[in-house]
């Protein structure tokens, strides 16, 4: 192997840290995804800055947490001020690309008051959060002009005006009536779109168009999958190809519906933890999911491949996490967001082609990693500066590399701003009061509910997270070290933003020189 070239930077959507072989899932077989392991190092412990899409995905982009980027929900903006991967590595000649989901939206404000003329190839690249869209498809809607996806449907036969709604997320029911697969209940039949033409095949082929596209020039690519997040419909035949009784067993107990915490309670009324506690649900979406992340290994095989008879293997870093998990009826919800660790924690693999990474191949590393690394690792693997004004996060690389350090992180964060959901109007609360923050360390899980007692879980003697002790006085003094850990964090935010320690250096107590001579005598 060589020295990193170029980036490939993988993503699932809602992709469950537990749902990999190499993670130990009894059924399911992720080959691909195994075997990148085996050539990388595997962090089981890595958790998102957030259960929600944009906001995790923006401190993905960013190295930032959620507190620092503001984006702080799906349909909040990150502002434009927030630099991105793009603006780190552009100025370096490496081209950033996109291929499939972000859940950017534009600083529209922001784009008008700085007078940045609209149709505009500035105005394109600031609205898609500095990356090149080769084709921008989010997937829980209709394909928009950003993609090519419906017309590529139509020239292969999907006749519609709408061809994802009618063939990708739709089955054939009796007579041949498309059946929706927002309806969970007809997710165990096949889709009506031939795999070939499904979402995942669509977007592998347009990473390896632009991989071969590149030629010798250096890249970065952010292949985004939109699988395997709701709509649950998979093609044949990953339809079918797993059973209820291949699923892991369900992760709850009545006991914790006694005395539930007022958040959690309203998120159980939700429309999805609502018909996620159906006894027949699991049974029927959980196979679904499954064979969607078997047809994403299939297809990220097929592009290992291509980047090994390109020879790109050689030069490439590649990264494979996913923005949250799934609770697919755990803890008798649906969705993601709360703060347990079917939701947060996620799968990450790094694979650092570099020789310096040779002893750590195929192992697996216990140390606490956060999606803010993700923009350090890389600027350090390209050689660039590390922007650690900014960046939150920490560079992975002298753990793939077995550099030695003082340290390491004890303890991850993550955040929570509820104020889009309808519990914030189950529980009658006004938007600017819907804040969370969790912080968890090797035993405890901490989360901070504005204007709510507090949850606390004892991961040594409850992993599951069955029984929040967070109502428990006899745990008090517990709950009073988590909230120092908070408060330290919270100080310790990145808030000097537009200069670097350098900048400061050069410009301390050199007043003298500019003809300043203040509190002479």
């Amino acid at each position: 192997m060589g020295k990193v070239r170029n980036v490939l930077f993988i993503m699932c959507d809602q992709l469950r840290a537990d749902h990999l072989s190499c993670a130990g899932h009894p059924h399911l077989e992720t080959p691909a995804i195994d075997a990148l392991a085996k050539r990388g190092v595997r962090f089981p412990r890595a958790y998102v800055q957030s259960g929600v899409c944009g906001p995790s995905r923006m401190s993905y982009y960013t190295g930032r947490y959620m507190t620092s980027h503001g984006a702080t929900w799906n349909r909040v903006p990150l502002s434009l001020h927030e630099k991105t991967l793009g603006d780190y590595l552009r100025p370096a000649g490496i081209e950033v690309a996109l291929a499939g989901k972000t859940h950017m939206l534009p600083d529209l404000e922001a784009l008008e008051r700085y007078g940045i003329e609209g149709g505009s190839a500035l105005d394109a690249l600031l609205r898609a959060g500095r990356f090149e869209e080769i084709d921008r498809y989010d997937g829980h809607s209709p394909p928009g002009k950003e993609s090519g996806y419906a017309d590529y449907l139509r020239q292969h036969g999907y006749l519609s005006d709408d061809p994802w709604s009618d063939y990708v997320i739709a089955a054939e029911g009796p007579g041949g009536k498309p059946l929706s697969g927002w309806h969970m209940r007809n997710v165990h039949l096949p889709a009506r779109v031939a795999e070939e033409h499904s979402e995942t095949a669509y977007m592998t082929r347009e990473a390896m168009r632009f991989i071969d596209e590149q030629g010798e020039k250096p890249w970065c690519l952010h292949l985004s999958y939109v699988k395997p997040h709701w709509p649950y419909m998979a093609p044949a035949p990953y339809h079918n190809m797993y059973g209820a009784k291949d699923c892991l067993p369900l992760n709850r107990d009545e006991q914790e519906r006694v005395g539930e915490h007022p958040v959690l309670a309203a998120y159980r009324e939700h429309e999805e933890s609502v018909s996620f506690s159906r006894p027949e649900a699991p049974g029927i979406v959980r196979p679904a999911y499954m064979g969607l992340i078997r047809q994403v290994d299939d297809w990220l095989g097929r592009l290992f491949a291509h980047l090994q008879d390109r020879g790109r293997l050689d030069d490439t870093l590649i990264l494979f996490t996913s923005d949250h998990g799934d609770f697919l009826g755990d803890h008798w919800l649906g969705e993601k967001e709360m703060f347990y660790e079917e939701a947060l924690r996620v799968p990450f693999i790094v694979v650092d082609p570099d020789p310096e990474a040779d002893l750590t191949r195929g192992t697996v590393d216990e140390r606490f990693v956060e999606a803010i690394d993700v923009v350090p690792t890389i600027l350090e693997a390209l050689g660039l500066p590390p922007n650690d004004h900014l960046v939150e996060g920490r560079s992975l690389l002298p753990l793939t590399r077995r550099i030695h350090l003082e340290s390491w992180r004890d303890a991850v964060f993550s955040e929570l701003d509820y104020s889009f959901r309808e519990a914030r109007q189950i529980l009658q609360r006004k938007p600017s009061a819907c804040r969370a923050i969790m912080v968890r360390t090797d035993r405890w899980k901490y989360v901070w509910w504005q204007d709510f007692r507090p949850m606390l879980f004892d991961l040594l003697n409850d992993p599951k997270e069955r029984h929040d002790l967070g109502d428990n006085a006899s745990y008090a003094h517990v709950m009073a070290q988590m909230e120092q850990r908070l408060g330290q964090w919270l100080r310790e935010r990145k808030t000097r933003v537009t200069v670097d320690d350098a900048y400061v250096e050069a410009r301390t107590a050199k007043h003298r020189q500019h003809g300043i001579f203040f509190g002479m005598w």
